[in-house]
């Protein structure tokens, strides 16, 4: 569910995968995989745009070598036996869903609060790509856009069911509910299975953008709440 928090070990176990690199195309033969973050000092500039309902996402450097700074070669689309890297495969996707020959690749995307704290950001489609140069190399932009009337079951991978339309709470309002509710859930205190849950629903004209309006509730009180403004 969009919005849940997520340990490292349980994003793995969900997927079915072991999620080792930020950029998983097609991870479990359903739909692909990336892991972001927009925390200052962020290996890569993601992006959060219009309100959540978009993300630009970067793509990875080449490998880390000896004598090798990533961060001022050009990032590749393909290695040089031909066969196409994360960058490569995601960009020919977008590609090939803008020239209409494909529907959109769909992306579950988990994003890192901080350390040892992720969120389910939900699932987005893949609609554009480009190369852009960041004043010292060229790198590859990813253009998500998120799924307005449905999200992945992950306890049956081939079903989309209908959900609340909604959009990702943009990162410092979560650092900002985390820091003021203590990392606990707003009603019992609970540690486990928390979620960002909109006081007034988005669906009823609750905002994403303050966090007055978000809430960390446990699993149980979250279903509890549903949609009801308290």
């Amino acid at each position: 569910m969009r919005g849940n928090i997520i340990s490292y070990l349980d994003m793995c176990k969900r997927e079915g995968v072991s999620l080792q690199r930020g950029m998983n195309f097609n991870a479990n033969n359903q739909y692909s995989v990336i892991l972001m973050s927009v925390r200052k000092n962020s290996p890569y500039r993601d992006e959060i745009k219009e309100n959540g309902a978009v993300l630009i996402y970067e793509g990875h450097d080449v490998p880390k070598g000896k004598g090798i700074d990533p961060k001022v070669i050009d990032q590749e689309g393909e290695v040089s036996s031909g066969r196409l890297t994360e960058n490569g495969k995601f960009h020919l996707a977008a590609q090939e869903y803008k020239k209409n020959e494909q529907t959109p690749r769909i992306v579950q995307v988990y994003e890192k609060i901080k350390q040892g704290i992720w969120s389910d950001n939900g699932l987005f489609k893949l609609v554009d790509s480009w190369m852009e140069f960041d004043e010292i190399r060229n790198v590859y932009k990813f253009k998500l856009r998120v799924m307005e009337e449905g999200t992945h079951s992950h306890e049956n991978n081939t079903e989309l069911v209908q959900v609340e339309r909604s959009r990702i709470i943009p990162t410092q309002v979560k650092l900002e509910v985390w820091k003021r509710d203590g990392g606990k859930c707003a009603v019992c205190g609970a540690t486990d299975e928390l979620h960002f849950d909109h006081i007034v629903p988005f669906s009823k004209g609750g905002t994403s953008l303050k966090a007055e309006n978000i809430q960390l509730l446990c699993a149980r009180h979250n279903l509890q709440k549903r949609d009801k403004i308290q």
